[in-house]
């Protein structure tokens, strides 16, 4: 098990990722926030790839004011430490209330995701 999600976010990301494998148009709700304490960059992921367990899906902001949907490997997020040393964290606190599409309108006409 990765140390960003839980085993329940897991199902949940593979489950949206398999409905996007298999070529559905779904708007997910996200599952899980992951976030740098030190360096304002933000990860709000929606699926998972079933193909390798590793690729997730979801709305990205680096902090840079250009938030937009793309995909990240949770392996790589693993890796990541801010300017403080500080790791990539998940938000135990996080509750969607709104589509992914939703967080992206958003977040495009402010600039960074919304919480």
């Amino acid at each position: 098990m990765n140390r960003l999600i839980t085993e329940d976010e897991r199902r949940q990301l593979l489950a949206h990722g398999q409905g996007r494998a298999a070529g559905q148009t779904i708007d997910p709700w996200p599952v899980v926030r992951l976030f740098t304490p030190d360096a304002h960059a933000t990860w709000l992921l929606a699926a998972l790839d079933p193909a390798d367990d590793d690729t997730a899906f979801g709305l990205i902001d680096l902090g840079l004011g250009m938030p937009e949907l793309g995909q990240i490997k949770l392996s790589d997020l693993a890796s990541i430490v801010g300017p403080r040393q500080q790791p990539v964290m998940r938000d135990r606190f996080f509750k969607a209330v709104r589509p992914l599409s939703v967080y992206l309108r958003l977040a495009q006409e402010d600039g960074t995701v919304p919480d």
